[in-house]
């Protein structure tokens, strides 16, 4: 009978540590954790903790991290999107590179570009090809930006000059200098060809 009781007593013992441990856990990482990097991410990084928005004239235009479609002349385009460019349904095709609705897709957009361009098919650099995996990538590799510079200049009827020194101008290096690959984000050069500065 003793044992039976001590038995009782050590389950109930085990059962409270059990609801403590998960009340504390809970308070932790449900509670304080996401407080805390909440708080001190929006005191350190107030522009990225809040979606790396750019506006001007108190105007939110857009997001840094989030492509747009460009299809007039005078504006450099980004990549192709499966999603559309809808940040609430980002992904990518899932198409293998075997598929042949992808396979078409891409030689039908090489050719479209490269007729705009007036440059060989071989020459479109492949990022303008490829969607990127979320659907939504706002930036373009500085080739591709180089490979448009002339349209974009004859639009808008300035030296081809003045678009490849703000090709340079808004080339980002790899994140930390390691991290990814130099590219340009699209709506920010397109911004800055049209005169408009924004806050970040």
């Amino acid at each position: 009978m003793a044992d039976s009781n001590t038995g009782s007593v050590y389950r109930s013992a085990s059962w409270l540590s059990a609801a403590r441990a998960a009340l504390v856990f809970v308070l932790l990482c449900g509670g304080l954790y996401p407080f805390l990097v909440t708080t001190v991410g929006g005191m350190l990084f107030p522009h990225q903790a809040t979606g790396s928005l750019i506006v001007i004239d108190d105007d939110i235009v857009g997001s840094e991290l989030v492509g747009q479609r460009f299809k007039a002349a005078k504006y450099f385009h980004g990549r192709p999107s499966a999603a559309d460019y809808d940040p609430f349904s980002v992904g990518g095709s899932n198409y293998a590179a075997s598929n042949p609705d992808l396979r078409a897709r891409v030689a039908e957009d090489a050719r479209d570009i490269a007729d705009r361009e007036g440059v060989e098919v071989e020459s479109v650099p492949v990022d303008l090809l490829a969607a990127s995996g979320s659907g939504i990538d706002p930036h373009i590799s500085p080739e591709s930006a180089q490979l448009q510079a002339m349209r974009v200049a004859t639009a808008r009827d300035i030296p081809v000059s003045n678009v490849n020194d703000l090709i340079a101008q808004y080339t980002e290096g790899p994140t930390m200098g390691i991290f990814g690959q130099p590219r340009v984000n699209v709506l920010r050069i397109n911004l800055a060809l049209d005169g408009k500065e924004f806050l970040d």
